[in-house]
């Protein structure tokens, strides 16, 4: 296969502990691949000659997994103390329990997750678990890639940048999560996930994402009858329309919250802007 480089026989160690992560990950894991060519953005520092180099030397551990439950503590155990997980193709629910509340986040092609860094002080509890919502791919970024990449430093700074980004979109998720009114905090978070999986149709745009009403609420915080009923009513308005896989968001950002939010002076403006921000960092 293109781009695919062979674990070498002597490799017993590794590839023992490999194929254990992989029996309790219940996940399909690859052999060594070049993952410049799965991840070409993360070269876009490089020059050409630096590239020719990297691309040879830049290699990953790469592994998928189907729609649902997996075991991504396994993979992270294997990946530290290096990056961590990235992720090369689908969309993954994180979601973080504490007590009986459980908060969700998305991550998708080019997010990193990375090992979690415990406390031995800390005093609050929670437990974490991943769903993938279609089809994933993820490449292992372990101590020995981080090694590999030392001659190449914009290629650790780019990975630097997408942990960055992560924690901005969620810092824009809290801020839609901390408003009053839950159709416009709808509203406001299908809109933050079309400007990464969104697709421009007549009308508006198509969110072709697997959203459940219980994953809607543990994204902005609210209880799953309530994101049911709210959704109603905004089909009823015309301005959501969609369940199951694919919805669909009619007319414009500024012309739903112009329809939500009042006065519409003022308050809109700052509410478009903010979204609009954060789709161009």
């Amino acid at each position: 296969m293109a781009g695919e480089v062979e674990l070498k026989p002597g490799d017993t160690q590794a590839a023992r502990s490999r194929w254990a992560a992989r029996e309790r990950a219940r996940s399909r894991p690859r052999s060594y691949q070049y993952l410049l060519d799965l991840d070409a953005d993360l070269a876009d520092e490089l020059d050409v000659r630096m590239r020719l180099v990297a691309r040879t030397e830049v290699t990953a551990i790469t592994f998928e997994t189907d729609v649902g439950e997996i075991r991504l503590s396994d993979w992270l155990e294997l990946a530290s103390p290096g990056p961590g997980l990235l992720v090369l193709e689908g969309v993954v629910s994180i979601n973080v329990r504490v007590g009986d509340r459980i908060a969700a986040e998305l991550v998708g092609a080019g997010d990193l997750i990375q090992p979690w860094a415990g406390d031995d002080e800390e005093l609050l509890v929670c437990d974490t678990d991943w769903r993938a919502l279609v089809s994933s791919r993820f490449a292992v970024l372990d101590g020995a890639f981080a090694q590999r990449i030392a001659p190449w430093p914009q290629i650790t700074q780019s990975l630097l940048g997408r942990a960055s980004m992560r924690t901005r979109r969620v810092n824009v998720q809290r801020a839609i999560a901390a408003q009053p009114r839950l159709e416009v905090r709808l509203a406001l978070l299908l809109w933050h996930l079309a400007s990464r999986w969104g697709k421009v149709e007549p009308g508006g745009i198509r969110l072709p994402l697997p959203l459940t009403h219980q994953l809607l609420g543990r994204l902005i915080g609210a209880e799953r009858p309530s994101v049911s009923h709210a959704l109603a009513r905004l089909a009823h308005t015309g301005l959501v329309t969609g369940h199951g896989d694919e919805w669909h968001l009619h007319g414009s950002l500024e012309e739903q919250l112009a329809t939500m939010v009042e006065p519409v002076s003022g308050r809109v403006e700052q509410l478009v802007t903010a979204l609009t921000s954060s789709r161009r960092a």
